[in-house]
């Protein structure tokens, strides 16, 4: 099969899996394998009557990029593809450099996508790529999870992030531009022995020789998100028996808790951690066996902006006091990453934390049969330093607070894609 008929498969494939659209957005870096994806992403949309968008990301760290990114907008203006650059100066020379690109990165396209109401961004991940990132999690010991690698398809920042080309390998795809007499740039940092994903693109060359392949380490990632697909199911029917979701705290029953198996019961404290803190990885290692701990002991933890908290036989995992006490947000936005509040209009009201302060105005709280740590983070309307509403407390009827996501969203996102 040809590269253009495979990637227009796996877009169609995709495309279904996401609930398609009326326009896909392509991130082109001007790299081989992203300029190739936008090519064949134009047929694609051509034939299906779908709108294509393409943008690129200058992160300002290489004078060349600049030079990349307009021969990226000169491409796309003489095949008639809408395109834009967005730029980034975020890096201030601390931590890790390629890490906070990729956020950037990420966090941009997600902006320009949203603005714009494209649902879905194609990304240019390649076998190479998925291979490499399967080396590199092996090194580090990675289980399940962490050996599934990339996913074909992602939720995240509110944007389905697709690879329709991991089963491709990134010399079929310069091949195909260069068959058509397209270039492409590359860039000098893949090159650089100081990254790890270089050093491991260059070990997997000699490992080739000794049966340690792109194909297999391929493979070996598809076999993974299989198993790892039976587990979040497993832990996904366990959420669903043993849980429930009360005004946004995720409430377990602590005995039933402890009965799951130790896999399917860490799955479900890392997914109620990640729901409840709106964070996209799992707290490391260590730090959630102490919870686990903490929990079969009856004690109260702090972890991943969220409490566990012991409380009455049941498990409360809230949201950290502390990790919303300086969010303010007006009426009408989104607080927190995940709560929405509206009212009547008026300028002075502000959505921030309860708080203890505002607790101690709400009469009849210990009715609501959740603990205290529960309460004080949620959302509430001040107007100064005076308590307006506590919707969720029902403290004003005129204010209501919602879970932009639904409850329910807790129990479904329990599977990747």
């Amino acid at each position: 099969m040809n590269v253009e008929r495979q990637v227009c498969e796996e877009l169609d494939r995709l495309w279904k899996l996401c609930g398609g659209g009326t326009g896909l957005g392509v991130a082109v870096s001007g790299g081989g394998d992203s300029t190739a994806l936008v090519l064949i992403a134009q047929v694609w949309a051509a034939q299906r009557g779908v709108a294509l968008h393409a943008a690129s990301v200058d992160h300002g760290l290489r004078a060349e990029a600049a030079e990349e990114v307009a021969r990226v907008a000169a491409l796309c203006a003489a095949r008639a593809i809408a395109h834009e650059t967005l730029k980034w100066d975020g890096w201030d020379g601390t931590g890790n450099l390629q890490d906070a690109a990729r956020r950037a990165r990420y966090g941009l396209l997600a902006g320009w996508a949203a603005e714009r109401g494209i649902g879905a961004v194609a990304l240019g991940h390649t076998m190479d790529d998925q291979a490499e990132t399967v080396l590199m999690r092996l090194g580090r010991g990675s289980g399940v999870d962490g050996l599934s690698a990339m996913a074909p398809m992602r939720l995240q920042q509110g944007i389905h992030w697709l690879r329709p080309m991991l089963g491709i390998r990134r010399e079929a795809l310069r091949r195909h531009l260069a068959e058509r007499g397209v270039g492409w740039a590359e860039d000098p940092s893949n090159e650089e022995l100081r990254y790890e994903r270089v050093r491991v693109r260059r070990a997997l060359r000699h490992l080739e020789a000794s049966g340690v392949t792109v194909e297999g380490l391929a493979r070996t990632a598809s076999r993974m998100r299989a198993a790892r697909r039976v587990l979040e199911q497993a832990m996904q029917q366990a959420a669903r028996e043993i849980a429930t979701v009360r005004l946004g705290s995720v409430v377990i029953g602590r005995a039933a808790f402890g009965g799951l198996e130790a896999e399917t019961r860490r799955r479900l404290l890392v997914h109620a951690l990640n729901w409840v803190s709106g964070h996209e990885y799992p707290p490391r290692s260590r730090p959630l066996e102490d919870a686990e701990k903490a929990i079969g002991a009856g004690r109260t933890t702090s972890l991943h902006g969220c409490l566990v908290v012991s409380f009455r036989g049941l498990v409360v995992i809230c949201r950290e006091a502390g990790a919303v006490a300086d969010r303010h947000a007006a009426p009408g936005e989104i607080w927190d990453g995940r709560w929405l509040v509206t009212g009547p209009r008026d300028e002075r009201a502000r959505i921030a934390p309860l708080g203890e302060k505002g607790l101690a105005e709400c009469p009849g709280w210990r009715d609501l049969g959740l603990p205290r740590e529960a309460l004080v983070s949620l959302p509430a309307v001040w107007k100064g330093a005076e308590l307006a509403a506590a919707p969720l407390l029902a403290l004003s009827s005129e204010w209501q607070a919602r879970l932009v996501a639904g409850e329910d969203d807790f129990f479904t996102s329990a599977l990747s894609h």
